[in-house]
């Protein structure tokens, strides 16, 4: 039944407060998806708003959520989603930002550590396993001394303002290539020079 369902979880943290924050930018990604595939994100008893359709007429199922919670508990909502969908682990893509990767830049990566990121620590327990797909979003590292979660908990700044729509379709477009195409091939295209 779920065999070609895939869970694409955007991380952030939930209201108009963070809404704009570099940790949201997952949550950014998952709404231009959203536009593309049409329809509107709804509540779901997963605690989670959620929208599903197809990657294009006849392509695979998309379930695209947005957990209600907190990043630190983002695990409790997507268990939920793969239990009630019954998508396993490899299914699911998660995409969220990263400050060890430039501003501007996506990377894509199948399993690993969690890098510090509370989100995927929390989800990697919940789901008892490492080996899901990350989209990584870059918001780059802190300027100065400035702590990372002051730096993820801040609105990005007026000259990446300029270029974030540009970085948002980019990194909707790797999620459609990680799905379409798998992973290796994904990788080539957004890890080559200029991308």
């Amino acid at each position: 039944m779920a065999n070609d369902t895939w869970l694409v979880v955007g991380l952030g943290n939930p209201g108009p407060d963070y809404s704009r924050n570099r940790h949201n930018v997952g949550q950014m990604v998952l709404d231009v998806l959203g536009d593309r595939i049409g329809g509107k994100f709804k509540s779901h008893k997963a605690h989670a708003a959620v929208l599903e359709g197809r990657l294009g007429v006849g392509g695979p199922r998309l379930v695209l959520a947005k957990p209600l919670t907190y990043m630190n508990l983002s695990g409790g909502p997507v268990g939920a989603l793969c239990r009630f969908y019954d998508i396993p682990a490899e299914r699911v893509i998660v995409v969220h930002d990263e400050i060890d990767i430039d501003f501007n830049t996506v990377r894509l990566k199948a399993g690993g550590g969690e890098g510090g990121h509370n989100g995927l620590r929390d989800i990697s327990k919940v789901l008892g396993t490492k080996d899901y797909l990350r989209v990584r979003v870059g918001v780059g590292r802190p300027p100065g001394r400035q702590d990372a979660s002051d730096h993820v908990l801040r609105d990005f700044g007026t000259v990446e303002k300029k270029e974030l729509g540009f970085l948002l379709e980019d990194a909707a477009d790797a999620v459609e290539s990680l799905i379409t195409e798998g992973l290796v091939s994904a990788q080539q295209k957004y890890h080559s020079a200029g991308k």
